[in-house]
């Protein structure tokens, strides 16, 4: 009889969003057992007070991250505003090994992170140390890891388009335009004036525009990494009045049918990557819920010129879903285990 070991998981920063997708992700995964919830403001809380979907969950009470005794926990997931990971990973015990949620170790080099996010890393050393998250293009790396970066959803779900694309060579760098829609839940759970609802239910509206977007960073790291040059998307997201949801738009030069045959090599033997038939594009609807991530491709009217667009639920393998997947691989689980888990529609 082959022995399986259960997972003892700490889940910090429980109280928003990507803490609860965590948590309902982590409810049907067979060898994880959730021990510790933290969340500053609602220490003393019951997770179905918080959230009342996961009433019929046996959950540990919510309290503060000083309040978890680590020597108990194997794996913790960050999903903590940005900013406090750094010294709270530094300073957890090397055992326990670290998912950070959040953007304090996606940036390898501290200048560009200082850049991007407007204050100096506390944590350098642990800093280049860091996997980058994207399971799908670091899975050897993340196995071995004791702290990996979670991916911007922004930053993934154009990744997933353009990777394939940069390192085979099939597309002009210097004309590569990504525009992006973005549901509101990723502005997390906090009351923001222009996130209410008689502000976003009927419109749509730019944000981070004209290269503010902090994303950029990780397109620059990775895009130019590939590539052996120095690459900058033109990149524009936009807030669209749905809950959970990305979709990209990625307006591009070269030829279409090599561009989709490379996405369809590439993503082959992927669990959670469909590249369509070429011509059919993607919907975010179409992910909802889910770890999957839905790629299209078709000819623009202008001979080589083409659209690649990609499209993933940004709560999940924009954020929880990738980290739990990333989570599975530190562990020694199969990747896919607790995330299987069929779209909801409508």
């Amino acid at each position: 009889m082959t022995h399986t070991q259960t997972h003892k998981i700490a889940i910090l920063g429980a109280s928003g969003y990507t803490g609860a997708e965590l948590v309902r992700l982590i409810a049907t995964h067979p060898n994880m057992e959730i021990v510790a919830l933290s969340a500053d403001r609602k220490a003393g809380m019951a997770m179905g007070d918080v959230f009342p979907h996961l009433r019929h969950l046996d959950l540990p009470k919510l309290v503060t991250i000083d309040d978890i005794d680590f020597s108990q926990v194997d794996l913790a997931f960050a999903a903590l505003p940005h900013g406090l990971s750094q010294a709270l990973v530094r300073d957890l015990p090397e055992s326990v090994k670290v998912v950070d949620l959040g953007a304090d170790f996606r940036l390898r080099d501290p200048a560009e992170y200082t850049k991007w996010y407007g204050n100096d890393h506390v944590a350098t050393e642990l800093q280049k140390t860091a996997v980058y998250g994207l399971t799908e293009f670091y899975r050897e790396d993340i196995k071995g890891a004791r702290l990996v970066a979670g991916t911007g959803c922004n930053a993934a779900t154009v990744q997933f388009a353009l990777r394939p694309l940069i390192s085979a060579g099939l597309i002009d760098l210097d004309n590569i335009i990504c525009d992006l829609k973005n549901g509101v839940s990723g502005a997390g759970r906090s009351l923001k004036e222009n996130m209410l609802f008689a502000e976003r239910s009927t419109d749509v509206t730019g944000y981070s525009q004209g290269g503010k977007h902090r994303h950029l960073g990780e397109f620059d790291q990775e895009f130019s990494l590939l590539a052996g040059r120095k690459v900058e998307i033109v990149f524009t997201p936009h807030l669209v009045p749905v809950n959970r949801g990305i979709l990209a738009t990625c307006y591009l030069k070269g030829d279409a049918q090599a561009v989709h045959a490379e996405l369809a090599r590439v993503y082959a033997s992927e669990p959670f990557v469909v590249v369509l038939p070429f011509g059919q594009m993607p919907g975010m609807g179409n992910v909802t819920g889910s770890n999957f991530c839905h790629i299209g491709v078709c000819a623009d009217r202008v001979s080589g010129r083409l659209l690649v667009v990609s499209t993933l639920d940004n709560l999940c393998k924009g954020s929880s879903g990738q980290a739990l997947q990333n989570a599975n691989l530190m562990l020694g689980e199969d990747e896919t285990t607790g995330l299987m888990l069929a779209p909801v529609f409508p």
